[in-house]
């Protein structure tokens, strides 16, 4: 079906490209005259190189447009032309540094128009000052501090979770279960929803997002793109309803200020004493509750897929680890602060994992004015790409990059901006704490129930905006005995 849509969009540019093929040739030559820009190609008039750009992303090779542009113009900092826009891709670690350390100097935040279209924002209110007043709100709930009284309620979802979809079964589908893992948590926690079956309906809807970020933005009925703007649409109106619904709580006592975000939202006044709005609360609790699980559930999807293809003694190590935990607690004691503290194996293959398959694959900056990097221009407006496949399979960073090795995160860990799958500077994804947690709740509750193998060797991987198996990674289940 996709490339259905692809074909669309590719007989409609060759269409529209000789009736605007001078206006964009004098538009091009005009850009052209700026000085020392990067080397590169804009490619195609309108799509640029886009189509090879997701193209390579669908066949799970997102790192292919890097590295082949990197070889051909013997650069790390190139433009090209991505969704319309004229776009410099910067790779590697020092321009992971200039990028992250110059947030809001010289660049800022910017998605793509039909990630904006997929999640309309409230137009009551400047969006940017609303973004970094969000930011600000975030750390009293994801904070390392703020979430050790979470780590509880996290072990008795995945409880939950695993005694209701994997136990009693001699197969699953990891992904689609992980998925269901980490929007129960976030239901939980940030809005205080735990009935499974309205976690369920609310995923349904948040399924069909993901595949419309990296769609052709055709608005057309049935297309991936339209089923996003519909289920973001869907998903708003809940949220607007259990946000009513929670006002009447918090009014006659039955709910606390401090039982989520959503309630400390509808509770807190900026210094003028004004209110967000509901429209406002929607749109940045829909954004939390899609960073709080679609990144999440990728790296745990990616953690099971590991420890299935690896050499055993790297699962039996993480077994060990658990074990040792689990075997501490009294019965039904659930995990606690002390208890993450211990899983440090664990975490050194989860964020090798990471490193080798990052839920974030890269994000745009938009250039707040002209500025020189690496002595090429970059004009006022172009947008700029880093990507995490530039330092994290870069043998510059990592010595056999293409080795599993947890080792990489003993001591001081990998040298500072090479390794990114949360970002970095002021824009660093503030839930990284947050999803340590989650990821490591889920691997304790995993490992000591099961062993597993891949039904489906060397399973195809792609971009989703996530790494995703093609089949949804199937695992044959072996539980422990008692």
């Amino acid at each position: 079906m996709e490339q259905l849509y692809l074909s669309l969009l590719l007989l409609f540019v060759s269409l529209i490209s000789l009736s605007f093929f001078f206006l964009f040739y004098r538009h091009n030559a005009a850009r052209s005259s700026i000085a020392n820009l990067p080397p590169g190609n804009m490619g195609f008039p309108v799509i640029g190189e886009s189509i090879e750009f997701l193209s390579l992303g669908w066949k799970g090779h997102p790192e292919k447009f890097i590295y082949e542009r990197m070889a051909k113009y013997s650069s790390k900092v190139f433009k090209t032309s991505l969704f319309g826009e004229r776009t410099v891709m910067v790779c590697g670690a020092a321009c992971n540094k200039f990028l992250f350390s110059n947030e809001n100097k010289l660049v800022m935040s910017w998605w793509p128009d039909n990630v904006n279209k997929i999640f309309p924002s409230s137009l009551e209110t400047n969006s940017k000052v609303e973004a970094k007043k969000l930011r600000h709100m975030l750390p009293q709930f994801l904070s390392a501090q703020a979430l050790q009284r979470y780590i509880g309620i996290m072990d008795t979802v995945a409880q939950r979770h695993f005694a209701l979809e994997w136990e009693n079964n001699t197969s699953v589908t990891v992904f689609p279960l992980a998925k269901r893992y980490t929007f129960w948590v976030a239901c939980r926690l940030f809005i205080s929803v735990d009935d499974p079956m309205q976690v369920e309906k609310l995923l349904e809807s948040f399924n069909k997002i993901a595949p419309g970020i990296m769609s052709v933005p055709i608005d057309l009925p049935g297309t991936p793109f339209n089923r996003a703007i519909k289920a973001s649409k869907f998903i708003k109106e809940k949220l607007l309803k259990i946000m009513r619904e929670r006002r009447e709580e918090l009014a006659n006592g039955t709910a606390s200020q401090t039982q989520d975000i959503l309630s400390h939202m509808l509770s807190s006044c900026d210094e003028n004493g004004q209110y967000m709005t509901e429209n406002l609360i929607a749109d940045k609790i829909l954004g939390l509750l899609i960073g709080g699980h679609d990144t999440a559930s990728s790296a745990c999807t990616f953690v099971v897929k590991y420890l299935a293809d690896l050499p055993p003694n790297i699962y039996e190590n993480v077994y060990r680890e658990q074990m040792e935990i689990a075997k501490s607690k009294a019965p039904g004691e659930l995990l606690n602060w002390e208890d993450i503290q211990k899983m440090k194996y664990s975490w050194n293959v989860a964020c090798e994992v990471m490193r080798l398959a990052p839920p974030l694959q890269g994000a745009f900056r938009e250039a707040m004015d002209d500025f020189v990097f690496n002595g090429f221009s970059i004009p006022k407006g172009w947008k700029l790409y880093w990507s995490a496949s530039s330092t994290h399979r870069n043998p510059e960073c990592f010595a056999e990059p293409e080795k599993f090795d947890p080792s990489r995160f003993e001591g001081t860990g990998p040298a500072p901006y090479t390794y990114v799958p949360f970002g970095g500077g002021p824009r660093m994804c503030p839930g990284k704490e947050y999803a340590r947690m989650e990821i490591l709740v889920f691997m304790h509750n995993l490992v000591k129930r099961f062993k597993w193998e891949a039904i489906i060797p060397d399973e195809n991987i792609f971009i989703d905006p996530m790494p995703v198996p093609a089949k949804g990674l199937p695992v044959r289940l072996y539980p422990h005995q008692p």
